[in-house]
């Protein structure tokens, strides 16, 4: 990467294979096709996929799934994943990444976001709470269905 300028951008489904790699080396082995098929899910639902390009290459993600709510007449946001290449991680990329997939769901309309991060993931929660994401506010459990 060197001192190669990280700009923001919206996925293509040119973008599947490098994100397959990025998530198969997190532990989630995916492949480009259906990746691909995944970034057309979430742009047809007005939701987002947003890379992070230095130099040419992605080097992390952020996907934005933008929702509607049931007991309130407004949407909310949910960051779905958040991958950053591990060899460029601790240089902001992150912090770009939620920046721009907060800004995708407040002009989506989004009154709310909401993002997990598993315990065993302790740097992507102080990432979170240092962009004021509250972690008191909910429990969050999970059954497989």
């Amino acid at each position: 990467m060197n001192d190669a300028t990280v700009i923001a951008r919206p996925a293509t489904p040119d973008d599947a294979e490098r994100l397959a790699s990025l998530l198969t080396d997190e532990g989630y082995p995916a492949g480009s096709s259906d990746l691909a098929v995944r970034i057309g899910r979430y742009s047809a639902l007005g939701s987002k996929v947003i890379v992070a390009e230095a130099g040419g290459e992605v080097v992390g993600f952020v996907t934005v799934l933008v929702l509607p709510r049931f007991e309130v007449d407004d949407l909310f946001a949910r960051i779905t994943s958040l991958v950053v290449d591990a060899g460029v991680r601790e240089r902001g990329i992150g912090r770009l990444l939620m920046v721009s997939a907060e800004e995708h769901a407040k002009a989506a309309g989004a009154a709310w976001l909401e993002v997990t991060a598993g315990h065993h993931r302790p740097d992507a929660r102080r990432l979170f709470e240092s962009l004021g994401y509250d972690p008191g506010v909910a429990v969050y459990l999970r059954k497989r269905a």
